[in-house]
């Protein structure tokens, strides 16, 4: 029998198939326990068509859901691969493995002690010890809270203006900056509802295009895969600064000075504000400041992209110190926000764009033009995730419960980081420093494995992973929230 790790992000499997026939290609007669970790509920159609060697075999593939934190950690190394074959060797029977008695401690209820034929697969979607809908994201406590109070108001489903519902662009902007802050106080800032980070990422693209005719953007290598598509697409040219140092596992910083520096004067630096994706690696606040010092010396415009505030640390303030950073310097500065993993709000697509203005007027003239981007794009955003960020971070009750729940969140991603350090340093012999496990944050990392490790991963264990054999840790201890 083959036990199979399929190790998948959301949205990852609809655009990586690749692996796919490397799998099918094994006899129908061996008995199959496929895991897949962080598949979404929209993929599973799509998995089973892919596995499906013949009308019957389709119906023989059976789909489970596991909570991995009943999972023993250590079921993602090869020795720990064994250990799951043998085990199912002894508890199966062609065609008969029961489920619920080999993930014994399961906390969803759901599981069935079924099977079909000869290939019997238990699918991970929900890898998170929080319990939520079957095969669903978690859904935060205090989003049903607010909801309920929408309902409760009885609230109507207007149109909202081209630049958004103001009750959430004034607690997003208060959220990011801190309510406290000057530049909220002067008016500095205008803060523009997008459609999550993605389209909030598209009006600047859109805004740099069209006022900044010439200028480029400067992006990580590597970095979030959708950025470059964004920037295409807005036909804003790009490059790429050196970010993640292979030999260290951790951030080449003198690299990144020196690309920095070398860009052409008045260029747009892409920042990740914490958590960067893919890597895990930020800089600290002294590579902040150093930074920040550089892009001033170069008169560039800083362009952050904070898709995890919150979530990284688990702290509010601390995840947004680097964008405090570079605004308590009087910088000029663009910020795109989402809720989409802090509050859990994928489908809602709610997220903003800021832009850090000289002056009140300057602020104006900004949200106006931002507006008549946005107008031919969308029109205008959608409501109901705007209101349940208004009504969370605008309620002290339900903003306190809030912080709690990303205490949680951040909490688990941070001991499974732990744990899996542990047992690695523990369990492999070879003198590697695994250290850069806990160096790194939020549901991203890259696991420093070379081609030839990688490839005995898949060789001998038959554990399949994405082809750059990078950023699997998050796969494993985080799937959708």
């Amino acid at each position: 029998m083959f036990t199979v790790l399929w190790f998948c992000e959301k949205g990852f499997f609809n655009t990586r198939c690749d692996l796919v026939p490397s799998f099918v290609s094994f006899s129908l007669s061996r008995e199959i326990m496929f895991v897949g970790f962080g598949i979404r509920p929209s993929d599973l159609e799509n998995l089973r068509n892919l596995l499906s060697f013949s009308p019957a075999s389709r119906d023989r593939i059976l789909f489970s859901p596991i909570n991995m934190a009943s999972t023993p950690l250590a079921s993602a190394s090869p020795s720990a691969s064994l250990s799951i074959q043998d085990n199912c060797k002894a508890k199966m029977k062609l065609g008969s493995f029961d489920h619920s008695t080999f993930w014994k401690g399961n906390r969803f209820p759901s599981i069935k002690a079924k099977s079909f034929g000869r290939i019997s697969m238990a699918v991970a979607v929900n890898v998170s010890r929080f319990e939520g809908e079957e095969l669903q994201p978690y859904v935060l406590k205090v989003v049903k809270k607010a909801e309920n109070l929408m309902l409760e108001r009885g609230e109507n489903k207007e149109y909202l203006p081209i630049e958004g519902l103001a009750a959430f662009n004034k607690v997003t902007a208060e959220l990011l900056f801190g309510a406290d802050n000057p530049l909220i106080q002067q008016q500095r800032v205008a803060t523009v509802q997008g459609l999550s980070g993605t389209g909030s990422l598209r009006l600047a693209a859109a805004l740099i295009e069209r006022y900044f005719p010439g200028a480029k953007v400067i992006i990580s290598s590597p970095t979030w895969g959708n950025h470059k598509n964004i920037f295409n697409d807005a036909r804003v040219p790009w490059s790429e600064y050196r970010y993640y140092d292979p030999k260290t596992v951790g951030l080449d910083f003198n690299g990144m000075m020196s690309d920095i520096k070398a860009a052409p004067e008045g260029s747009f630096v892409l920042l990740h504000g914490c958590a960067h994706n893919p890597t895990g690696i930020d800089p600290t606040l002294e590579q902040w400041e150093k930074i920040a010092d550089i892009i001033q010396e170069k008169n560039h415009i800083p362009f952050f992209d904070v898709a995890y505030q919150g979530f990284a640390s688990g702290s509010l303030d601390a995840d947004a110190s680097s964008v405090r950073l570079f605004a308590a310097r009087g910088m000029e500065l663009l910020v795109a926000q989402s809720y989409s993993k802090n509050l859990g709000l994928y489908s809602e697509r709610i997220g903003a764009i800021n832009v850090v203005c000289s002056s009140a007027d300057a602020t104006a003239r900004v949200r106006s033009q931002l507006k008549r981007l946005a107008r031919p794009m969308y029109s205008n955003p959608p409501i109901h995730g705007a209101r349940i960020v208004a009504n969370v971070v605008g309620n002290p009750a339900l903003f306190k419960e809030w912080k709690e729940e990303m205490e949680l969140m951040a909490g688990r991603i941070k001991n499974i980081r732990q744990k899996l350090f542990d047992s690695l340093s523990a369990k492999d012999k070879s003198g590697k420093d695994w250290s850069f496990i806990l160096k790194q944050i939020g549901m991203f990392s890259y696991t420093g494995l070379n081609k030839a490790q990688s490839e005995n991963m898949t060789d001998k264990w038959h554990v399949y992973m994405t082809k750059d054999w990078k950023n699997i840790i998050g796969r494993i201890i985080f799937s959708q929230m």
